[in-house]
């Protein structure tokens, strides 16, 4: 699945980011943005078990969690605690995930 591997490779890669974080905001903001990708995650794999109709309401669930990572994302370069480097890096990949995840839900839709 696609956008499994590449939530996952998202992952990995905000995972690597974790030592060149401060302390102070490791165990804020970055715990946060850790979290809603591994509900991101979780959603995706949820709804790759589901049927068409229990599908909907999880993949939307999923999209308004991109949505959030996307802002604490940019909340981490505000605030400096990653670089405009790792920043767009990692919006490129989530607006990567948007694409695939809205075809996703188009598709269910139209089914």
């Amino acid at each position: 699945m696609p956008i499994f591997k590449k939530t996952y490779s998202l992952y990995k890669e905000f995972y690597g980011i974790r030592s060149s974080v401060s302390k102070q905001d490791r165990y804020t903001v970055y715990l946060r943005v850790e979290n809603s990708m591994l509900e991101i995650i979780e959603g995706i794999l949820l709804a790759s078990q589901q049927t068409k109709i229990e599908k909907s309401p999880t993949l939307e669930k999923v999209s308004l969690n991109l949505n959030f990572l996307r802002v604490l994302i940019r909340l981490m370069k505000d605030v400096k605690a990653i670089d405009i480097k790792k920043y767009s890096t990692l919006e490129e990949s989530i607006d990567e995930i948007g694409r695939m995840l809205g075809g996703w839900i188009k598709s269910t839709k139209e089914a």
